[in-house]
């Protein structure tokens, strides 16, 4: 998940900066608005938002997101992303997407079958994990090659 979505989650305060800057810059050159979610702000969401984008849900995502990064462990904010995340409809947490998707448990998935639950988190209510899409099996490709990048010892820094 974080090859997928937050490769920059061990580092980071909550926020990236980064990631928020090229959001930014490919907006202002007309490219279609994208997120720039960290796992952290995804985490707050989750747990104590709505969905949709306002103002309002915003501040609050930040604040909340703060207090996560400074009462919880990266460790315990990634367990929680991990059984909060939606991965089709009524599948929340990876143990159940593994289960419904792959009749094993989250412990006994390969890489590529953890890249492709990944890969359906942009829009996990548009994008099958059981039926993907072209665009979802070259998102699955991507993230496995990041994740091969990354390496395990990028854990470590947990």
């Amino acid at each position: 998940m974080i090859a997928a979505e937050d490769q920059r989650f061990p580092d980071h305060f909550g926020f990236d900066f980064v990631e928020i800057q090229d959001a930014l810059e490919d907006q202002d050159e007309g490219k279609p608005m994208r997120g720039a979610s960290t796992l952290s702000q995804q985490v707050a969401k989750n747990l104590f938002l709505w969905p949709g984008r306002s103002f309002i849900r915003k501040g609050l995502e930040v604040w909340f997101t703060v207090l996560l990064e400074l009462l919880w462990s990266k460790q315990r904010i990634l367990e929680v992303y991990l059984n909060v995340a939606e991965f089709g409809e009524y599948t929340f947490g990876v143990e159940a997407a593994s289960q419904r998707f792959f009749r094993k448990p989250a412990a006994r998935l390969t890489a590529d079958e953890a890249a492709r639950l990944a890969a359906v988190l942009p829009n996990p209510l548009r994008y099958r994990v059981d039926r993907p899409s072209a665009y979802v099996l070259k998102r699955q490709r991507r993230i496995g090659q990041q994740m091969r990048q990354l390496g395990d010892a990028y854990l470590e820094k947990l």
